[in-house]
């Protein structure tokens, strides 16, 4: 068990019973409405659509906080803004997520990230067109691959696949392509590009889409999560694309990631607590927006590694599942 992991459980086990304490009584008609600015995503990318319907949830509780969603490039574009104070709330990966809080990769130091919730899983598609070459990760070798937008937790798994192939430097490297999903999909229509990877819910409606116009070929990446987990540890899982989904005659073996709702060290714990109250509540509709067949469940949602819980989500989750 990780320091993290004992911390956790400790915590929770403890319920934080100040923090508990100082709860009572914070919510009521009195209270003045608290504006919340949430980091999601590209227009048209499940985080921006989770971001609003979050929104709307919240907006429709009747309760003294306002989420507002700022669209952004995703996750590491999300938690440089939690960092610098720009954004409140945030979605990211779970690997990127990891990588903010122990300062590495994107991130020159520690950022100031906390946990409300692991709130889905990402599946890492890889997509060709069916009819082209591309059989294998290694058919990539030399050609144009869409890996993500710049920022986005997308690009930096894509990224680690590639290094994983042996693909991003060498004789022939696969050329990545920074682009987001509305951009790769319209690149792979074109032939511009011969790969698009996404990390996304499934189905991802725009890949549906696209699926409906040309035939694909959806190329299993679960052999790499063994690598991945070596490199960049446990937050990556082998996951299945299930057969019937953009009409896969036969399941596809990926690599999945989980997705945290995050927030800044310094939110207040009565409003984590009303927004979790809010998850938890509507949770079927929020999900409904980004991934099918999911379910939130406490055992999953307090399960963020590396990543420390926000006191007033301890708070929350002692208080309601004891």
């Amino acid at each position: 068990m990780s320091s993290a992991q004992w911390s956790r459980r400790r915590a929770i086990g403890a319920g934080l019973g100040a923090a508990a304490f100082a709860l009572t009584g914070c919510s009521g008609d009195s209270a003045p409405v608290r504006r919340l600015r949430l980091a999601t995503g590209p227009q048209g990318g499940p985080y921006n659509a989770f971001g609003h319907a979050l929104a709307q949830a919240v907006a429709g509780s009747g309760g003294p906080l306002e989420v507002v969603p700022v669209s952004t490039a995703a996750s590491v574009d999300n938690l440089r803004k939690l960092d610098d104070g720009s954004a409140d709330l945030a979605l990211a990966m779970a690997d990127v997520a990891e990588d903010a809080v122990l300062g590495r990769e994107s991130f020159p130091r520690p950022a100031k990230v906390t946990a409300l919730a692991r709130v889905y899983v990402n599946y890492t598609h890889l997509l060709v067109p069916a009819d082209g070459p591309v059989r294998s990760v290694g058919g990539l070798a030399g050609r144009p691959v869409a890996s993500g937008a710049a920022g986005s937790g997308a690009q930096v798994v894509a990224g680690r696949v590639l290094r994983a192939a042996g693909l991003s430097d060498g004789p022939t490297p696969a050329h990545e392509r920074q682009l987001g999903l509305a951009e790769s999909v319209r690149a792979l229509r074109a032939g511009t590009v011969d790969a698009l990877f996404w990390s996304g819910g499934v189905p991802t409606p725009a890949l549906s889409g696209l699926a409906n116009e040309l035939p694909l070929r959806f190329l299993p990446l679960d052999g790499y999560v063994g690598t991945l987990r070596e490199r960049h540890g446990p937050v990556y899982t082998a996951v299945t694309l299930p057969a019937s989904v953009y009409g896969l005659a036969e399941p596809v073996g990926t690599i999945g990631v989980g997705n945290y709702l995050l927030a800044r060290d310094d939110v207040p714990a009565s409003a984590v607590r009303a927004l979790l109250q809010v998850v938890f509540d509507r949770w079927r509709d929020l999900l409904r927006e980004v991934t099918a067949g999911a379910r939130l469940e406490p055992r999953f949602a307090i399960s963020t590694g590396e990543v420390p819980l926000h006191p007033g989500a301890v708070a929350y989750y002692r208080s309601v599942y004891g």
